[in-house]
């Protein structure tokens, strides 16, 4: 007779808890139940799991009165939460076998969740990997943002164009968040400024929003400490106005609580393009002012004294979205708590650091002044004082020099006046910092020279990281586990680990069960393009990915042209002998954003002429997988080979899917720009393919650069853009593609592709011939993971805590 091995205790909560919310919570059994259902309630289930420790970890910062890391941030891209707290709470068998039990499975399930919409890529990606880390590290830490009724637009590609669609997430509830309407504050909007006795400042006569809170776990890895990312919601002050509803004005009646509400309705779907629209502004000041109210009553509430705010606080500005936080701050402590201005001032720019993410100048925020007055006039009065007494200073070590202060000036003149965020930001911090070597050396020498020369002190760099639990451990499960068998775990919290692989580059059983890995992802990929496009793909082939925000400086159009390229050559020579090759690209351009929504027309009409050559069917095919998402990333990134980073060098601040691509075994194909040029320090340049100018070379041939001239020198690259220009792509639609091709010559060729295509080129060919050596490609890739140690975001966030924030672990983590 057969032994019936009893689940362990574990298992069997879950299961109950399970059942308990599927039928007493969504009053559903199990002829009603639908997959989602089932979805919500394991959510719920976990959740309960975390609460206990949310409580816990709470208490204990409140008891030891801790200092707390407050990182603001517009976005965090935080995808999927199931599948990540499963695993940071060590909980997935115990999953995979409760739902068994039930006759259900768990990956399944797991992925019903729809991704949270509260970011766009990057920025918001980095912020989500960065409060992993602080859980995971035991760093008393919170994140503040805003909880978008609609997220970044959901992309759909109709006739090769992008059509973009509402991204209803909250549609269906999202089982993670928590409300707590007791820490409501009211956010004031518009009104006068009045003076008391010329020494009190009044704001008055104004329009009033509430903000309520939603509170999400975020638990760290083993589950000890669970910290909170509260995001807030605009809510009317009034709900109802009964004398117009008394009145037959229906509509009017619930007016004012639309026109609030429209404050968080949506996400701007981009965050490298500055838009000067009022309603980003509003959301910029609700978040801040509604966080700051809420920093505060936390610190009053710990009994603490206004000299030891910054040994308490200290508030992470992610970009210049939350840097009206400087000024808020300031008008807090002034006008409602009573300080004067030089404590104020001390206490804000002490307790405050920014992180600079952009050298274009087109994502720097500058708002008019004529929109703050009217916005937040009492804000704009603060900007000007801080002004003022900065500008009187500089004077002071630079004495009559004009064209500095007017260089260094919050305020830039014109037409129109506007104020410049990045200034106030830098002025109103302790800290600056970029996100990698050669954009942080870009600001101090270049871009923000002035500032860093009047304080040298104040700059400094962070390169930019990942978190290795979600890009490794859940998205790439085969080498997660290989790893896992070959050095143990202590990679999932020390990627630094990684560096035991470097010997098994060389072992063959290794490199063989490394390639099954790679292979086991590619499959699953190619599941997923058959059952979206419909088309097949070869395991056996490279898989080379471009994914990332549709953008001119990332120049996915520079690998379009040498697509074309390697199509002309094939039909040409049809014997030539490249190994098959799998483009696949995936990103979503921002809806104004003309010319990179022309690109993806462009992938999509070129894709469509290769695909159906028969003549080139086994060698080429071209892909565009649409709706990029972080979800979607995680399928993407773990089959890939090839990782193409080939921004002009200069213009990206970091990047991380670089990061990720390299950790999951994909070799970098790139500019030396962002944190390429760490990842060739790390892997050698033996082990990846850099191409193109420097950043310095780009700035010394720009002046004199004609794109004509490579047009007319070079056949083989005048035959690629005359074949977009003369519409070989798109006969049907003549002359949709000429801005591209008149960016590219008459408009001077701006991110210079034509200046970089031919050593682009060449380097492809090199792409080719590693690759159809497989124990040399293979014994690449695993050099490549196991040199990734670096790029853990668990390591920049422990020398921004060492080195900015001066703050310890606390509680059972950090034993």
């Amino acid at each position: 007779m057969a032994t019936i091995t009893a689940a362990p205790p574990a298992v069997d909560a879950l299961r109950a808890d399970f059942e308990h919310h599927l039928r007493l919570t969504l009053a559903k059994d199990r002829y009603t139940a639908t997959d989602r259902d089932r979805y919500y309630a394991l959510a719920l289930a976990v959740r309960d799991r975390l609460v206990e420790r949310w409580i816990a970890t709470q208490q204990t910062h409140h008891k030891q009165n801790v200092k707390r890391i407050y990182y603001l941030s517009l976005e965090f891209l935080i995808g999927r939460l199931l599948g990540n707290n499963v695993i940071n709470l060590k909980l997935e068998e115990t999953c995979r076998q409760a739902m068994s039990e039930l006759g259900l499975q768990w990956e399944p399930l797991r992925d019903h969740e729809v991704d949270a919409g509260l970011g766009n890529g990057g920025l918001g990606r980095l912020a989500a990997c960065f409060l992993d880390s602080m859980a995971t590290l035991g760093l008393p830490a919170i994140g503040y943002g805003l909880r978008y009724d609609f997220g970044i637009f959901n992309q759909r590609i109709v006739n090769g164009n992008q059509v973009e669609q509402p991204d209803e997430w909250l549609k269906l509830g999202y089982p993670w968040e928590i409300t707590h309407p007791e820490f409501s504050f009211p956010v004031e909007f518009e009104g006068r400024v009045e003076s008391r006795h010329g020494r009190e400042w009044l704001w008055v006569d104004t329009k009033s929003v509430v903000g309520m809170p939603y509170d999400l776990p975020v638990v760290g890895y083993g589950g000890e400490t669970v910290n909170t990312l509260r995001l807030w919601s605009a809510k009317a002050a009034e709900e109802f106005d009964l004398d117009d509803f008394n009145r037959g004005e229906y509509v009017d009646a619930v007016e004012n609580k639309v026109l609030a509400e429209n404050l968080t309705k949506v996400l701007y779907p981009n965050d490298n393009i500055f838009e000067g629209k009022e309603l980003r502004l509003k959301q910029q000041y609700f978040f801040v002012s509604c966080s700051l109210q809420d920093i505060l009553r936390r610190f009053k509430s710990d009994g603490n004294s206004w000299d030891a705010f910054p040994d308490k606080v200290f508030l992470q500005l992610n970009d210049t979205h939350p840097s009206l936080a400087i000024p808020e701050l300031m008008r807090l402590l002034v006008d409602r708590e009573g300080l004067g201005w030089d404590q104020a001032w001390e206490i804000t720019t002490a307790g405050t650091g920014y992180t600079n993410h952009t050298l274009l100048p087109e994502a720097l925020e500058k708002w008019p002044v004529n929109m703050l007055a009217r916005l937040l006039p009492r804000h704009l009065q603060i900007i000007y004082e801080i002004n003022g007494r900065f500008l009187r200073d500089v004077s002071c070590r630079y004495p009559y020099d004009v064209d500095r202060l007017s260089r260094i000036s919050l305020i830039e003149e014109g037409a129109e006046k506007h104020v410049r965020m990045a200034h106030l930001a830098i002025v109103g911090s302790c800290s600056v910092n970029g996100v990698s070597k050669i954009h942080s050396e870009l600001l101090t020498k270049e871009y923000l020279r002035d500032f860093a020369d009047y304080w040298p002190a104040k700059f400094n760099n962070k390169t930019n990281g990942i978190t290795p639990r979600r890009w490794l451990l859940k998205a790439n499960p085969p080498l997660s586990q290989l790893i896992t068998d070959a050095i143990g775990e202590r990679w999932i919290t020390d990627l630094e680990e990684l560096r035991k692989l470097e010997p098994l580059a060389a072992d063959s059983a290794f490199r063989s069960a490394f390639e099954a890995a790679k292979r086991v992802n590619k499959q699953v990929l190619d599941r997923i393009i058959r059952h979206r496009l419909g088309i097949t793909v070869s395991p056996d082939s490279l898989f080379d990915v471009h994914v990332k925000r549709l953008h001119e400086y990332k120049r996915q159009h520079l690998l379009v042209l040498y697509i074309i390229t390697l199509y002309n050559r094939l039909k040409h020579n049809p014997s030539l002998d490249i190994a098959p090759r799998t483009f696949l690209f995936s990103a979503k351009a921002a809806p104004g954003y003309a010319m990179a929504k022309l690109i993806i027309k462009l992938i999509h009409q070129v894709a469509e002429v290769i695909n159906r050559d028969p003549q080139v069917a086994d060698k080429l095919k071209v892909l565009f997988l649409p709706n990029y998402r972080v979800s979607l990333a995680e399928r993407i990134i773990p089959a890939a080979d090839l990782s193409e980073q080939i921004s002009l060098a200069g213009t990206e601040a970091s990047g991380t899917g670089n990061m990720k691509l390299q950790l999951n075994g994909a070799l970098t194909i790139g500019t030396l720009d962002g944190a390429n040029v760490e990842i060739l320090e790390e892997v050698g340049r033996e082990n990846m393919f850099i191409f193109g100018m420097t950043a310095e070379e780009v700035e010394a041939r720009r002046p004199h650069y004609n794109p004509w001239d490579i047009y007319h020198a070079d056949e083989e690259i005048r035959l690629a853009v005359e074949m977009i220009e003369r519409d070989f792509f798109n006969l049907m639609e003549p002359g949709i593609f000429r801005p591209i091709t008149d960016a590219l010559l008459v408009g001077g060729d701006h991110y210079m592709l034509l200046a970089d295509l031919r050593d682009y080129i060449q380097t492809q060919e090199r792409v080719d011939q590693a690759y159809k050596d497989r124990d040399a490609w293979l014994s690449k890739a695993i050099l490549n993971v196991a040199r990734a140690g670096k790029f853990s975001s668990d390591r920049t966030i422990r020398e921004y805590a060492s080195d900015i924030w001066r703050v310890s672990p606390c509680g059972a983590a950090s034993h």
